[in-house]
């Protein structure tokens, strides 16, 4: 006898139901790849410029004085932007200003934005972690919750910039 006979109804309804659920949740984990865009920052140079070179290369803003040693005590502005980190849902790179050994600003250049759900997230863990990063100022943050990936590829781009200033 053949397993869906019209004298069992019930079976190919439990079969047509599990095939339909089984379906549905397939197409759900599919996650498109997509091409990483860039994402520069208005009041910053673009990234092109300082990303291209070494990320130990700053760009003096300031007065200009001593900036060549690299050392933490030295004066004037410096601007310094961290290796890229590959993470699972795209780049995530750091852009750190640096004045009289203390870090003033950080700016994230690259962050995954290549969907609704990405840029939701980043919308409010970047800020969480500028905030944090200026509170410690040191790459020893926490995780935003929610955020994990670019949490990590945050800290570790951070922390390359940090020791490209000589933090």
């Amino acid at each position: 006898m053949h397993a869906l006979n019209t004298n069992r109804p019930l079976r190919r309804v439990m079969l047509a139901s599990a095939t339909t659920v089984s379906g549905i949740v397939l197409l759900l984990a599919l996650k498109p790849h997509t091409s990483p865009t860039v994402i520069t920052d208005s009041a910053a140079p673009a990234p092109s410029s300082s990303a291209s070179a070494t990320p130990g290369t700053s760009s003096g803003t300031g007065s200009g004085s001593g900036s060549g040693s690299g050392k933490s005590g030295s004066t004037g502005t410096r601007t310094v932007t961290g290796e890229t980190v590959q993470t699972r849902w795209g780049p995530v790179q750091v852009r750190v200003t640096v004045k009289s050994g203390k870090i003033t600003d950080v700016t994230a250049v690259q962050y995954p934005q290549d969907n609704p759900r990405d840029q939701q997230i980043n919308s409010y863990a970047l800020p969480q972690l500028r905030s944090e990063a200026l509170a410690a100022q040191s790459a020893s943050i926490d995780t935003v919750s929610g955020a994990t990936y670019t949490s990590t590829g945050y800290k570790q781009s951070l922390q390359s910039a940090l020791d490209s200033a000589g933090l």
